[in-house]
C-alpha cells in the first residue's frame, strides 16, 4: 500500500497548526506510520499460515482463526490511521476555500487564510473532536475483538468442523503483544494531545473574546460618562448668552425725528 497521500496530508495539516498540532503530526508520522511501515506489516504477514492447531481436520484451523481473529490487528491499525488522519482534510480544504474565495474576489478577504479564526476556527476544533472520537472507537473496538489487549500463546477452540476442543497456538505471541501495547500508548497520547489542543484553543479564544467585550463595555461607559459633561457645558454656556443679551439698563428709545421719548 501506498501511504504517500497520507505523508502530504500530515504535511499539509502542519503548515496551519499549533504547536501542540504539530506535536501531534510528529507522533502520527513518527512512531505509527513508520513503525507500521517498517516493523508491524512483517510481523503480521504470515500470521494465518503460522496459526497451527493440533489436529489437521480440515476447515478446523481456519475456522479457529476467524473466530479469535475476525480482523487482523495490523489491517484495524491501518484503518485506524486513515480514520484519524482524516478529519485533517477539513482544515486543509476550509483554507483552500479561503484562497480560492480571495482569487475570486481578486482582494484580500483574510489577514492569512490559514490563520485559526472565525470558521476555520470551528473546523478546527470540529476536526480536533473527530479524532479524539475516532482514536477512542478504535481503542474499545480492539479491547472488545480481541478481549483486552494480550497476545495469548494458546487458545483453545471446540468451533466446529473441529471434532473436540483443541489447542492453536499463535506464532510471535511476545513481539505481537508488545506492538500493540506500543499502539495503546501511542493513540493515549495522540488522545492527550488533542484534548489538550482542544482545551488550549477554546481558552485562548474564550479569554480573546471576553477582553473585546471588556475593551467595548469601558470605552461605552467613557462615552456614557462624557455625555452629562457635555449636556451640563452646553446648559452653562446657554444661560450665560442669555445673560449677556438681557438689558442691564434702561434702554433710550428715540422717535424718528431723533428726539428722546419723554419719561
Amino acid at each position: 500500500m501506498s501511504w504517500g497521500f497520507l505523508c502530504d496530508l500530515l504535511s499539509g495539516v502542519n503548515k496551519y497548526s499549533t504547536g501542540i498540532g504539530r506535536i501531534w503530526v510528529a507522533v502520527v508520522f513518527m512512531f505509527r506510520l513508520l513503525v507500521y511501515i517498517v516493523a508491524a506489516q512483517s510481523i503480521w504477514k504470515y500470521e494465518c499460515d503460522e496459526f497451527e492447531c493440533n489436529i489437521k481436520q480440515p476447515g478446523c484451523e481456519n475456522v479457529c482463526f476467524d473466530h479469535f481473529f475476525p480482523i487482523s490487528h495490523v489491517r484495524l491499525w491501518t484503518l485506524q490511521l486513515i480514520m484519524v488522519s482524516t478529519p485533517s482534510l477539513l482544515v486543509v480544504f476550509h483554507v483552500a476555500y479561503r484562497e480560492n474565495r480571495e482569487k475570486h474576489h481578486n482582494q484580500k478577504l483574510y489577514k492569512s487564510p490559514g490563520k485559526i479564526d472565525g470558521g476555520l476556527l470551528c473546523t478546527y476544533l470540529t476536526s480536533l473532536i473527530l479524532k479524539t472520537g475516532f482514536e477512542i472507537v478504535f481503542l474499545v473496538l480492539f479491547y472488545k475483538l480481541y478481549n483486552g489487549f494480550k497476545v495469548p500463546h494458546l487458545v483453545k477452540c471446540d468451533m466446529r468442523p473441529c471434532p473436540n476442543t483443541v489447542d492453536c497456538y499463535i506464532s510471535k505471541p511476545t513481539e505481537k503483544m508488545i506492538f500493540l501495547y506500543f499502539l495503546v500508548a501511542t493513540s493515549c497520547l495522540c488522545i492527550v494531545l488533542n484534548l489538550s489542543e482542544l482545551s488550549y484553543l477554546i481558552f485562548k479564544y474564550s479569554i480573546k473574546c471576553y477582553l473585546k467585550r471588556y475593551v467595548k463595555k469601558r470605552q461605552g461607559s467613557k462615552n456614557d460618562c462624557h455625555k452629562p459633561e457635555i449636556i451640563s457645558h452646553n446648559r452653562v454656556a446657554a444661560a450665560g448668552w442669555f445673560h449677556n443679551s438681557s438689558p442691564s439698563s434702561p434702554l433710550n428709545i428715540q422717535d424718528k425725528g431723533g428726539k428722546k421719548a419723554p419719561r
